[in-house]
Formats: structure tokens, sequence, C-alpha cells
């Protein structure tokens, strides 16, 4: 059996906080998260982006950037989305998220930009 390891995430320090499974992993470069993207709109998930400030980000409440992108196919207009959150919210995290209508919930949820966090 492998060492499992123990990540040093801690509510003591924001800069440890992990949000989800991404959160582990090395930075999603834009071609991955593209193929996130390409992802959840050829499962027919809805995206939708949210965002909220750093120090609130372990709580179950984001807000809601805009509706939901109900039925949006292309890809290059879910990017703009989250350029324009970022932009009009340049403090906050941002996570994109892809709704499935036939489970009625969340098909996938990553943290697609992470805010510079302040000591």
């Amino acid at each position: 059996m492998s060492d499992v390891q123990d990540y040093s995430s801690r509510l003591s320090d924001p800069n440890s906080r992990k949000m989800g499974t991404f959160s582990y992993l090395p930075q999603l470069t834009d071609d991955e998260l593209r193929k996130q993207v390409e992802y959840i709109v050829a499962k027919g998930w809805n995206p939708a982006i949210e965002h909220t400030e750093p120090e609130n980000a372990t709580s179950n409440y984001w807000y809601m950037w805009k509706l939901p992108m109900f039925g949006e196919t292309d890809v290059d207009a879910v990017f703009q989305e989250v350029e324009l959150c970022k932009t009009a919210n340049p403090k906050n995290h941002v996570r994109l998220v892809g709704y499935d209508n036939f489970k009625q919930s969340q098909g996938t949820a990553m943290v697609v930009h992470r805010a510079e966090i302040r000591a």
C-alpha cells in the first residue's frame, strides 16, 4: 500500500485552504480549463459562474454572477463571462459550475480564479 499524503490545509492559514478536487493539483492551464468547459458543454450541463471573498470561500454560499448560462454551447462565451466576473470582482475567488438539468444538481464545480489573499 502506498503512503497517503497529508496536505497542510488549515483554516488558520487562508493560503493553504483547498477548494475542491482540482485545488490539490497544479493550477490548470488555459487549455486544460478549456477542456473542462468543453466537457460541461458536451454533457449538456448549464454553465454558471459564482464568486466570493477569500475569507468566505469555505462557506456554502457564493454569489451568483448573472444567471446560469442556460443552453450555452459556446466555450468562448463561457470564458468571456469568467473574465468579466474576474474584472468586476478582482478581490474575489471565481468558481465555474456545471448544472445538470436531469439530476437537478451540480455536475461539476471548480475554482477557476483564486484572488490574492492578503494577510
